[in-house]
């Protein structure tokens, strides 16, 4: 195992990007990442190289962006209000436009958060942090097989319910 420092630097930027994909919040992902550093210091003895050191990272990553969400009470997603109302400034959209995203995103994430766990947290990593199917299943400890499933599952499920919420 490489010394902490160069784990660090080496991963750093890296781990930053994927929490910054998460929560679309750059000042967040940067407190983030400390805190994930810090984690994967304090546990640095129980990596055993069974996985790659970034998907260990991530994970660790993850469960401290779940934990800072149950801890604020915070919306999943919450941040990227801020994306949307940039875009709307900046005119990108109308506001008509404008008023049917902030809709549709604040439909979505009520969706999300309501799904049960097992199906949030493979919908999170595939869609917010945008990763592959084979790295969601080892930051989950499922198999890869099983992350497609659960996935395919959730995305039913989360149209199913989207469908009625936005006809309403």
């Amino acid at each position: 195992m490489k010394t902490f420092e160069s784990l660090y630097r080496d991963y750093y930027q890296k781990v930053y990007a994927f929490l910054n994909r998460m929560c679309a919040d750059g000042d967040l992902a940067e407190d983030l990442t400390q805190e994930t550093f810090l984690q994967a210091y304090k546990s640095l003895y129980k990596f055993r190289g069974e996985c790659e050191v970034f998907t260990w990272l991530a994970a660790i990553g993850k469960h401290t962006y779940f934990k800072y969400l149950k801890k604020k009470r915070l919306h999943l997603d919450a941040a990227n209000l801020d994306l949307v109302a940039q875009n709307y400034l900046k005119g990108d959209v109308s506001p008509e436009e404008h008023v049917s995203q902030k809709d549709i995103e604040k439909a979505v994430r009520k969706v999300v958060e309501d799904i049960p766990k097992k199906y949030r947290d493979v919908v999170v990593l595939r869609v917010y942090a945008e990763l592959p199917f084979s790295q969601v299943a080892q930051i989950l400890r499922i198999s890869e097989n099983s992350a497609k499933v659960i996935y395919f599952r959730a995305k039913k499920m989360l149209m199913e319910v989207l469908k009625d919420e936005l006809e309403m």
